[in-house]
């Protein structure tokens, strides 16, 4: 059982900042491929990135890249979302995901275990 608990969403004006943090719980995430997905209303859950706990380095989705990045503290199991240059089409609820099998993979379904979301409000 892991446990995903994110944190730092809010309402920021376009062009603005964003960082958000992701905490896994209940096993060591060295062995976890971590993945944040976004959801904006009415469309389907899109991927934004992943990192392998173990190999670090950080994947991207194309709407995000350049713009967002992706970072990890395996000592506090934590990953972090770094999103400059904020859009209003970046609002959406965003979520940690995380693979067991240390796989980063942009498909929600083949993701393990979720947070609960936090919601970023881009306003224009």
């Amino acid at each position: 059982q892991v446990d995903l608990v994110e944190s730092g969403g809010g309402l920021v004006q376009a062009g603005g900042s964003l960082r958000l943090s992701c905490t896994a719980s209940g096993r060591t995430a060295d062995e976890l491929a971590m993945t944040w997905f976004r959801q904006a209303p009415g469309k389907e859950r899109e991927a934004v990135g992943g990192i392998s706990m173990t190999w670090g380095v950080p994947y991207y989705g194309d709407s995000v890249r350049g713009r967002f990045t992706i970072s990890k503290d395996n000592a506090k199991n934590t990953i972090f979302l770094q999103m400059n240059s904020l859009k209003p089409e970046d609002t959406a609820v965003y979520y940690c995901a995380a693979n067991v099998r240390g796989e980063i993979n942009f498909s929600p379904d083949a993701n393990d275990y979720w947070g609960q979301g936090t919601q970023v409000t881009v306003s224009s």
